[in-house]
C-alpha cells in the first residue's frame, strides 16, 4: 500500500497499536519517523519521507510521560512546518493537562490554556480529541477543535455484553459527569443516580438515586489514582448494588492505581485505548473498548470535508437516520 499523496499520517510511538488500527481503518499505512532519544533524554525526530505541500496528521496523546510526550510532538511539529507541509493537524486522544482549565486558588496557572496557545503558536490547522475534561477547554483553542465523545463505542460495547435496559443503572460519581451519566442512560435504556461526594474528604459519599439490586455503572471521563471510582464503588456496595462497573474514557493509571482497582468494590472497570496500556499496568478486572474506529471515522470526514455529526452518535441512532 502507497501513501496516500494528498495527507500522510504519522505516530510519535506513544500510542503505536491504537495508531495502527486507526490507519488500518483508514487506509493508509503509517508514515515513518526517526525518532531517538540521547543518553541526557534529549529527543532527535527527523520525518523521513517528503511531505511538502502535503496534508499532515499526527497521532500523539498527551500521556505518561506528559511532559516528554508534549515535546515529542512539539519537535514532530517544527520539522513538518519547516519542511513545508501544507497544513499540520494534531490528534490527541488523551489530552494532558486538561484538568487546568481554570483557576481554583491564587496565583494558579491555567495550563490546558498555556498548552492551547503552544500548539497553537507552531501554527497547526487543527485539532481532534476526546473526551477532554471539561469541554470548555475547545474554547482555548482558536482553529477548528474536534471533540468527540467515547460513548458511542461504549454504547455498542455494553450492548453486546447485555449490560442495558431498567436493571441497570448508570451512575455519575460527582455533578460534572451528570449529563453525560444521563445520555448514557438514555441510550441504553437504563436509569441513573448520583454520588454526592468530596473529592479530597473523607467523609462518606451518599447515593442519591434507586441502586439497590442493580447493576451500577460508575461513570467518569478518566481514571488516574482510581480513588474517586474506588470511592463510588464503595458507596454503591454500601447502598445495595448488585455488581459495580466502573466505565471511563482515559485509563492513566497512576502510580499503584491497577492494584488499588483489582482489590476495590468494583467488579469490573471498563476503559478506553486512548491511552496506551502496558502489561504491568493491566490486571483481571480491567476490559478495553476500543476507540480507534472513531477516530478513523472522524479523520476521513475531516479529509473529504463532510459533517462529524454521525460520528457522536451510538450506532443504532446512526443506522436510524
Amino acid at each position: 500500500m502507497t501513501a496516500n499523496p494528498k495527507f500522510r499520517l504519522f505516530d510519535l510511538g506513544i500510542n503505536p497499536a491504537f495508531s495502527e488500527q486507526v490507519a488500518e481503518q483508514v487506509g493508509v499505512p503509517l508514515s515513518p519517523v526517526d525518532i531517538r532519544t540521547f543518553a541526557d533524554r534529549e529527543i532527535y525526530e527527523r520525518i523521513v519521507d517528503s511531505v511538502r505541500g502535503i496534508d499532515v496528521y499526527v497521532i500523539a496523546p498527551i500521556a505518561d510521560p506528559v511532559n516528554e510526550n508534549f515535546m515529542k510532538l512539539m519537535i514532530f511539529i517544527d520539522a513538518a512546518k519547516r519542511t513545508s507541509a501544507k497544513s499540520i493537524n494534531v490528534i490527541i486522544p488523551y489530552m494532558g493537562y486538561a484538568r487546568s482549565d481554570r483557576k481554583t486558588r491564587s496565583r494558579e496557572p491555567i495550563v490546558a490554556r498555556l498548552i492551547a496557545d503552544m500548539l497553537q503558536d507552531q501554527g497547526i490547522k487543527r485539532v481532534m480529541t476526546m473526551d477532554l475534561h471539561t469541554a470548555q477547554v475547545q474554547g482555548f483553542f482558536d482553529i477548528p477543535v474536534d471533540h468527540l465523545i467515547a460513548l458511542p463505542a461504549q454504547v455498542d460495547y455494553l450492548e453486546k455484553k447485555g449490560l442495558v435496559g431498567q436493571e441497570v443503572v448508570c451512575v455519575a460519581s460527582g455533578p460534572s459527569t451528570l449529563k453525560l451519566v444521563q445520555r448514557l442512560a438514555s441510550a441504553i435504556d437504563s436509569q441513573w443516580a448520583i454520588i454526592d461526594q468530596e473529592r479530597y474528604s473523607n467523609q462518606p459519599a451518599r447515593v442519591t438515586g434507586n441502586v439497590a439490586g442493580k447493576h451500577a455503572i460508575i461513570v467518569a471521563d478518566m481514571v488516574d489514582t482510581g480513588a474517586t471510582m474506588m470511592k463510588a464503588a464503595s458507596a454503591l456496595k454500601k447502598a445495595g448494588a448488585g455488581e459495580i462497573a466502573g466505565l471511563a474514557t482515559h485509563g492513566v493509571l497512576s502510580g499503584q492505581a491497577s492494584e488499588a482497582l483489582q482489590a476495590s468494590d468494583l467488579d469490573r472497570l471498563m476503559i478506553s485505548d486512548t491511552v496506551a496500556i502496558p502489561e504491568e499496568k493491566r490486571f483481571a478486572k480491567l476490559e478495553v473498548i476500543s476507540v480507534a474506529s472513531l477516530f478513523a471515522e472522524a479523520l476521513k470526514q475531516v479529509i473529504e470535508h463532510k459533517s462529524l455529526a454521525q460520528v457522536l452518535l451510538p450506532k443504532e441512532e446512526r443506522e436510524a437516520q
